[in-house]
């Protein structure tokens, strides 16, 4: 056994920090658990919840959930994976027993629950730094060269994919995709509109896309994004949602969208009635920004759910299977259906993380990425 060894990681050590990136120690895997060296993680909005406090979690943390990279040392009863299988790590286990995964829920397995709480699902910890226990965000910790984390969270993947790229899959571009054709149920002549432009935005346009709706409608104040959608399979863009409500009418003849999907940055209460009412009878307003955890109050006409028939859905990792979906997206990338490589502004050292953040705050990335 490889362990305890020492690599390098970027730690959040107090609410409102900055990313500190230094040498950490690392335990080897328990029963269950996989020790993986990463060679890319993507620069995620949901980790700067945890800077901002929007996502409560303990400190020190190991951030990152969205990774790729090579299995180097299995514990004791793992046969899904071997040493030297490349694997995507999903931020969210699916353990395939409980009752959501046996009904196919995969993203609500139960072992999530403690996803955000910091130690693994047996309660301790893999990462130590200054005499101190470091939890992973969502058991992943993808933040660093190397890490300890569930089999129940990672996908094996076809050799010769290239990893940097998979990468993404393991958050963002499933949980995008997810969000358009899983949870907002899209389907060939629909119309979509997508408000907000980001890691997660982007590939909702994809989904939409390939879903085969017939209108994508794209809503972003900053131009560039607003480019990058139209590239991605936007059929019209807009600046803000009354900006598209007057687009949405005038293409769909007043009938409306099929369905409005909320990927801003974070989710806010008086974003839901300006998405209402760019849907028509029937349609559904998704939800996959993450919300304040303290804010407790929307605006939204109930008159109009009623009499229209109007749905308010979630949508956690776009109501994606992992072990399913990843390999489908990643194939679906090599038949040139979906663009990985697109979606990547700018590549960071992790020494770097805290210049990338500043990047996405700024509106300048749709996704940095981290290559190791």
């Amino acid at each position: 056994m490889l362990t305890p060894m020492k690599t390098t990681a970027a730690v959040l050590w107090e609410l409102g920090g900055k990313w500190e990136v230094g040498e950490v120690e690392l335990d080897g895997p328990q029963a269950g658990e996989v020790l993986v060296e990463l060679a890319a993680s993507g620069l995620c909005h949901s980790d700067e919840h945890l800077v901002t406090g929007d996502l409560p979690v303990a400190y020190p943390m190991v951030g990152g959930h969205e990774g790729a990279g090579r299995v180097v040392e299995v514990g004791p009863g793992v046969t899904e994976v071997a040493v030297g299988d490349p694997v995507v790590m999903t931020f969210l286990p699916s353990c395939g027993r409980c009752s959501y995964c046996v009904r196919g829920y995969t993203a609500l397995c139960d072992d999530g629950a403690g996803a955000t709480l910091g130690p693994q699902l047996d309660g301790t910890y893999r990462f130590h730094a200054r005499g101190e226990d470091v939890g992973q965000m969502c058991l992943l910790g993808t933040f660093a060269r190397h890490t300890v984390v569930p089999v129940k969270s990672v996908v094996k993947i076809d050799e010769g994919f290239p990893l940097h790229l998979a990468a993404l899959v393991g958050c963002g571009v499933t949980t995008g995709f997810g969000s358009a054709v899983r949870t907002a149920e899209l389907r060939a002549g629909d119309t979509a509109v997508v408000v907000g432009i980001g890691g997660i935005g982007a590939n909702a346009v994809q989904g939409a896309r390939i879903a085969g709706c017939r209108y994508v409608v794209a809503v972003d104040p900053v131009e560039f994004k607003r480019e990058k959608a139209l590239e991605l399979g936007a059929t019209h863009v807009a600046s803000s949602m009354d900006e598209a409500w007057n687009t949405v009418s005038s293409i769909t003849r007043g009938q409306l969208a099929d369905a409005a999907i909320l990927t801003t940055g974070v989710a806010e209460g008086a974003q839901l009635q300006p998405a209402l009412q760019l849907v028509g009878k029937r349609g559904r307003v998704v939800v996959t920004a993450l919300g304040h955890p303290g804010e407790d109050t929307v605006s939204m006409s109930l008159l109009e759910l009623t009499l229209y028939e109007k749905q308010v859905r979630g949508a956690l990792f776009g109501s994606s299977n992992g072990q399913h979906d990843v390999p489908r997206l990643l194939e679906m990338h090599n038949l040139g259906r979906l663009r990985l490589a697109e979606l990547i502004t700018r590549e960071y050292a992790l020494e770097e993380i805290n210049t990338g953040y500043q990047d996405m705050r700024e509106g300048r990335n749709i996704r940095g990425l981290i290559r190791f």
